[in-house]
C-alpha cells in the first residue's frame, strides 16, 4: 500500500505561483506512475499530468508553457510547479500513483486533495 500527503496549495493572486508537492510513503518501490488530476465541484476529475519511471511526461494542454510536473525518487516526493496561474485553474489537486500490485494489476493510489484558490 502506498500513502499520499499533499502540501503546498493556498490561495493566490492571477499571475502569481504556487509549487505542489506530494510525499509517497509505503510500498514505493512498487510505483509504475505517479501524476496530478484536478477537480471542480460538478465537473469530472481531470488529468494535469503524469510522469512514468522514466521520467517521461504527459501533460494536458493547458500545462505547456506553464505548470511543470517532476519527481524527486530520493525523497519519494512529486511536485507540480504552477506558474501564471488563472482563475480557471482554481481547483482541488489531487496527487496519483499507479502501483503494481501482487496479482499483476494495476491500483490507484490517491491523496486527500490539495484547495488551489486563484482570485483575479
Amino acid at each position: 500500500q502506498v500513502q499520499l500527503v499533499e502540501s503546498g496549495g493556498g490561495l493566490v493572486q492571477a499571475g502569481e505561483s504556487l509549487r505542489l508537492s506530494c510525499v509517497a510513503s509505503g510500498t514505493t518501490s512498487r510505483i509504475k506512475a505517479m501524476g496530478w488530476y484536478r477537480q471542480v465541484p460538478g465537473n469530472q476529475r481531470e488529468l494535469v499530468a503524469t510522469i512514468g519511471a522514466n521520467d517521461a511526461t504527459n501533460d494536458a494542454h493547458f500545462v505547456v508553457g506553464r505548470f511543470a510536473i517532476s519527481r524527486e525518487r530520493s525523497k519519494d516526493t512529486l511536485y507540480l510547479q504552477l506558474n501564471d496561474l488563472k482563475p480557471d485553474d482554481k481547483a482541488v489537486y489531487y496527487c496519483n500513483a499507479v502501483i503494481w500490485d501482487r496479482a499483476g494489476a494495476d491500483v490507484d493510489y490517491w491523496g486527500e486533495g490539495n484547495p488551489v484558490t486563484v482570485s483575479s
